[in-house]
């Protein structure tokens, strides 16, 4: 073997989960400078504590567990299980309405106890803010889940090509990763 022939062997991330990767990289650096401000910030005299409330576990919990579905989905479609995909697309979306409804009762709850956009310290803003971005995430994250439900119930499947649920399960995945690091800093620095 020549070395062209080997190079042509190696496989190639496909375009689209390179966009996505690059996409992902450009959301950490984000979040890192959002929370890395909120530390030097919570170090400021008259910062305000922010106690997270319990709600938010229960959010944790829902969408971890969207999460998992969505990964048993992929592999559902990968194994062509169409009847089995569908019923965990739809728990999936499920799930991640109600991530999203949990969430708005959270920081509701957080909204009546005082820790609002407008105080002093900047802590609400701060809060507000990168919680704000996330939700933006969940929120295409979950219309995307709802285009491939739809797909899945009404749509006609000729090509079995996995890219499309690959990359909603690495996105997936990633505003789940993202929430838990998000938790645990506010609970940590809050």
């Amino acid at each position: 073997m020549n070395i062209t022939t080997v190079s042509t062997q190696r496989q190639r991330i496909h375009p689209h989960k390179f966009t996505l990767w690059v996409a992902i990289g450009s959301i950490i650096m984000m979040f890192a400078g959002l929370t890395s401000a909120y530390i030097v910030k919570s170090n400021q005299a008259g910062w305000q504590s922010i106690e997270m409330p319990h709600i938010f576990w229960y959010s944790t919990g829902t969408i971890v567990l969207s999460s998992i579905m969505m990964q048993m989905a992929l592999r559902s479609f990968k194994q062509r299980e169409m009847n089995h995909y569908r019923l965990l697309i739809a728990g999936t979306f499920i799930l991640g309405v109600t991530f999203v409804i949990l969430q708005w009762l959270g920081f509701r709850q957080l909204w009546n106890s005082g820790i609002q956009f407008k105080g002093s310290s900047g802590s609400g803003q701060f809060l507000y803010v990168i919680a704000g971005l996330h939700a933006l995430h969940v929120f295409g994250g979950v219309i995307a889940l709802m285009v491939m439900f739809i797909k899945a119930f009404l749509g006609r499947v000729k090509f079995y090509g996995s890219v499309p649920v690959e990359l909603m399960a690495t996105y997936w995945h990633f505003v789940d990763f993202l929430w838990i690091y998000l938790l645990v800093f506010f609970m940590l620095i809050g």
